[in-house]
């Protein structure tokens, strides 16, 4: 295996095969968060789309690589990546932290030539209208606890298990140093279909803060709002499913 093939490997996770030509649907975990999140996403859609699930150091298996905490970070060292690999027809889906990482992806991926077929942007304010003033990456270890068992996204064996959870505490906190501190820089809007999902319980963000995102495209938008909070989607997989896969086949 050559480097390229390593470092690939490291970020790009497919979990299963997919159909000759199948498009492809690069999915962006939230704050804390693992390509593992989307395992039943991409069960669910193959063979007819090919879910790339997106790993960020310093979790699971990159536990020991240094973390990093800038969304612009994430995006340049993910985006040569994707441009060299997604061959054909693509989209990308990004929850929380990941809308906001599939946006600045997006944006590069568009001034390279390569724009997706279309943006999911899920539970998180549009770029424009990201809440400034975030503390949650200074909080200590319990708040930080509290908060993740709170919003109910971390799989059930990890909140049962402390030692475990803590071990998650520096993703989690570097994570949120990235969403927190994210700043959008105005530009040219994408020109790609953009779907902002939300929960209509969602503290971390308003439906109006949802319905912004369709001011960051010139192509089509629309807003599904499921009933839950922030993690809405892991009780509307079917339906998400189902609407994902109709956009991005008929595109």
């Amino acid at each position: 295996m050559t480097a390229t093939e390593k470092t690939d490997e490291l970020w790009i996770r497919r979990y299963h095969p997919a159909d000759p030509g199948a498009p492809k649907l690069v999915v962006l975990p939230h704050a804390g968060g693992s390509g593992t999140f989307y395992f039943p996403m991409s069960r669910a859609l193959a063979p007819r789309v090919e879910v790339l699930a997106i790993q960020y150091p310093g979790r699971q298996d990159r536990r020991s690589e240094k973390l990093l905490e800038s969304v612009d970070e994430l995006a340049d060292q993910l985006f040569p990546l994707l441009l060299d690999r997604l061959e054909g027809p693509f989209a990308l889906f990004g929850h929380s932290m990941g809308a906001s990482l599939a946006f600045e992806v997006a944006r590069r991926l568009e001034e390279a030539g390569r724009a997706p077929r279309a943006l999911f942007a899920s539970a998180r304010p549009a770029p424009s209208r990201q809440r400034e003033g975030g503390t949650v990456h200074l909080g200590t270890d319990d708040e930080l606890i509290a908060l993740i068992k709170g919003l109910s996204g971390t799989d059930s064996q990890v909140l049962e298990d402390e030692e475990l959870l803590r071990l998650t505490l520096p993703a989690v906190r570097g994570d949120y140093k990235a969403a927190e501190t994210y700043r959008y820089r105005p530009g040219r809007s994408l020109t790609c279909p953009v779907y902002a999902l939300t929960g209509d319980d969602d503290p971390m963000v308003t439906e109006d803060e949802a319905r912004a995102w369709g001011e960051h495209t010139s192509g089509p938008f629309a807003l599904d709002v499921y009933r839950g909070g922030h993690f809405y989607l892991v009780n509307h997989q079917a339906a998400i499913n189902k609407s994902v896969t109709e956009r991005l086949l008929s595109a």
